[in-house]
């Protein structure tokens, strides 16, 4: 039986399992391509029932950032896209059946909504992303908050705005002043972004008049392994960023290698040790644990799915994985593409033109990831960075397309009319809004 003649008998099932940048923008676009025309019916599973672009989780976590304003609803969006949302977390791959297993779903009081439950599939895209990668360090797991969601962004925003409503209580008894020291491990993009907005976010908890932690009481240090902050980045960026931290006060520590970290202390080799109240881990990533060898596919050592050209796993034409859940080696190439959102972008538009493909009987091409260059937000200071790989770009100009990325992934997922109607509705309310959230 051929291939088109296979996939003729019944509408051919695409299950997504992810719901981010990449998934969320596949879905889209299959559902708007294939879902409308009843070409193929198209599923998105997710374990939470809103999106938000996880590049904007350092400005959640900050408070400079709404995160219910800037959520997105799956069901609401599916309906007005064309394919169906599930909430659930996958938990295992069937591979003989073509199933998916999902975890019972629980309610916030831990009660059972839905039991274990399966949901088959012709075409499975793993698009999951990745978290954090503690690399064993003692102590993370337990002091430290880590920023791969937004719950887990929205739980940073809640203590941070505690420390302030705690100290405004204490100063109305003893009247002083209290320090507050903030350690963030790893200076990749997050680290350095977060640095860079938890400063102005202290410098607005003054202006609202949570005045008992004074800015300059904000000892912020951020802590990196290598030798330069945002060592995957050129170097002119990278000093670039670094110069715009220590002159707003955030204490750079390089070569510093974090050996164990307890309720106010962070301790690094050579006996340094860094006093945190909060702390934030942010040096490096991995793909989830559960998908190391799930279903009996190839995965590597930070738990990717190895996936060919077509981003076909390499043990499975039928499964498919996209994002930091994928580790795709271009031929003649070192290492793998690395871990951006840009790449689930590029990858995203090239599934939906290979799904296509695939429903045809046809060769599915290979993907090419084109390096549009990369962009570091130092909150209201300044913006740095580099395009088309060796452009350095900073000022206005770069914060200008730093902003864009943003809207370009809203215009894949809304449309340009729409995303126009969100532009200027941001617009009108950004001066009647506080510029932090305060609740």
């Amino acid at each position: 039986m051929s291939t088109q003649n296979k996939y003729a008998e019944k509408q051919h099932r695409i299950v997504i399992v992810g719901g981010g940048a990449g998934g969320l923008e596949l879905a889209t676009r299959l559902g708007n391509q294939l879902g409308k025309r009843n070409k193929a019916e198209i599923i998105l599973v997710d374990a939470a029932l809103t999106h938000i672009w996880k590049p904007l989780l350092h400005e959640v976590a900050a408070g400079t950032l709404n995160s219910y304003e800037d959520e997105l609803n799956y069901f609401a969006h599916a309906s007005q896209h064309h394919f169906e949302f599930f909430l659930g977390r996958m938990i295992d791959i069937d591979r003989k059946d073509k199933t998916i297993l999902l975890a019972a779903l629980q309610d916030e009081d831990g009660k059972e909504v839905a039991p274990e439950r399966s949901i088959a599939y012709d075409t499975l895209v793993v698009a999951i992303g990745s978290t954090s990668n503690d690399f064993g360090t003692v102590g993370a797991k337990e002091h430290c908050i880590f920023l791969d969601s937004r719950p887990q962004a929205d739980r940073f925003q809640r203590e941070f705005l505690s420390l302030y409503l705690e100290a405004q209580a204490k100063n109305l008894v003893q009247h002083h002043h209290k320090q507050l020291n903030i350690a963030i491990i790893g200076a990749g993009a997050t680290g350095v972004e977060l640095a860079a907005e938890l400063h102005h976010a202290a410098n607005q908890f003054s202006k609202y008049g949570l005045n008992s932690i004074d800015p300059k009481d904000v000892k912020i240090s951020l802590i990196e392994a290598a030798p330069r902050v945002l060592p995957a980045l050129p170097k002119r960026v990278s000093h670039d960023a670094e110069a715009t931290l220590r002159e707003i006060g955030v204490q750079v520590i390089k070569n510093c290698r974090v050996v164990e970290i307890d309720a106010h202390t962070v301790y690094c080799e050579d006996e340094i040790e860094i006093p945190a109240t909060l702390k934030v881990w942010s040096a490096g990533i991995k793909a989830p644990d559960f998908l190391q060898g799930i279903g009996g596919l190839e995965t590597n050592r930070i738990n990717q799915l190895v996936v060919n050209a077509s981003l076909q796993s390499s043990l499975d034409e039928d499964i498919f994985a996209m994002g930091d859940c994928a580790c795709y080696i271009p031929a003649g190439a070192e290492r793998p593409v690395p871990p951006r959102a840009q790449v689930a972008n590029q990858q995203a538009i090239f599934l939906a033109k290979a799904m296509a493909l695939r429903l045809e009987g046809k060769s599915l091409g290979s993907f090419e990831f084109k390096d549009k260059g990369s962009l570091v937000s130092l909150s209201d200071q300044s913006t740095v960075g580099n395009i088309l790989g060796n452009i350095n770009v900073d000022g206005l100009f770069a914060r200008m397309m730093y902003i864009s990325l943003y809207r370009f992934h809203q215009v894949a997922l809304h449309g340009v009319f729409k995303t126009s109607l969100m532009i200027i509705k941001d617009l009108l309310s950004k001066g009647s809004s506080p510029q932090l959230k305060l609740h």
